[in-house]
């Protein structure tokens, strides 16, 4: 088959036009490079938000909307079948994690108002039914591992105590019993069917450092929101205090 004449064409340029071109190049780049330090140069002299410059902290809530906006109540993440789930669950990030902790002594605290505290064992806890939640789990440095969760649905318990009225809230707050180590989460999320009160991994008591005797397993949200070892619970309409947002990262971290 006979190529078309195009492919024979060889395209010939003035050294005029060459120069031209190269110049407009340089000039392009120059331009470029000048804009990319003096935006570099602005931003950095933006104030902070936390630890986080305004505008990026701006454009981290404006993907907060987007995610938000996209879940719904069914709003669920892949579940895997028991065999997936890895045997080594890795552990990671201690802080707020004590030593030791006496299950018959602990209470989950809720906060209802000022002077108004409801305080749940882990054995009231677990006379709720339980749901089991096989699922990839995130973490923000970038591993993932298919893991086995246990524990009562936070909507499943919020109904059994009489605390329907906080969904209405815009958020939960968790905090370790030592208060070292916080979160804030979304009542959307937080609402969810997978999210749950955990009190099991892999058919078993949590291990002291994946948060015994409960744990939060919130399946669309990046590990530094699945708080472990649970010692208060509380609702507000202004974002709680979150540990890791008040480092510079995103308070959504959703995916």
């Amino acid at each position: 088959m006979k190529k078309p004449d195009f492919f024979k064409r060889t395209v010939t340029i003035s050294n005029t036009t060459y120069t031209k071109r190269v110049v407009i190049a340089f000039v392009l780049f120059a331009v470029l490079v000048t804009g990319g330090v003096y935006a570099w140069q602005w931003l950095n002299s933006q104030p902070k938000d936390d630890l986080t410059l305004k505008p990026l902290r701006k454009t981290l809530e404006a993907n907060e909307k987007i995610f938000k906006g996209a879940l719904d109540s069914n709003s669920r993440v892949k579940e895997y079948p028991i065999s997936a789930a890895v045997k080594n669950v890795k552990v990671n990030g201690l802080v707020g994690i004590q030593d030791t902790i006496d299950a018959a002594q602990w209470r989950l605290q809720i906060i209802r108002a000022a002077g108004d505290t409801l305080k749940v064992s882990l054995d009231d806890i677990k006379q709720l039914p339980k749901k089991e939640v096989i699922f990839d789990f995130k973490c923000i440095e970038g591993w993932n591992q298919v893991t086995h969760w246990a524990g009562v649905p936070v909507k499943t318990f919020l109904e059994h105590y009489h605390l329907q009225g906080f969904e209405q809230m815009q958020y939960a707050g968790l905090q370790t019993p030592n208060k070292k180590y916080f979160v804030g989460i979304d009542m959307k999320s937080f609402l969810l069917p997978q999210t749950i009160l955990c009190y099991e991994m892999n058919g078993k008591p949590l291990p002291m450092k994946q948060g015994f005797p409960l744990r939060l397993i919130i399946p669309v949200k990046y590990g530094i929101k699945h708080l472990k070892c649970i010692g208060t619970m509380f609702f507000s309409n202004t974002k709680p205090r979150d540990y890791w947002a008040e480092l510079g990262y995103d308070y959504y971290a959703g995916f």
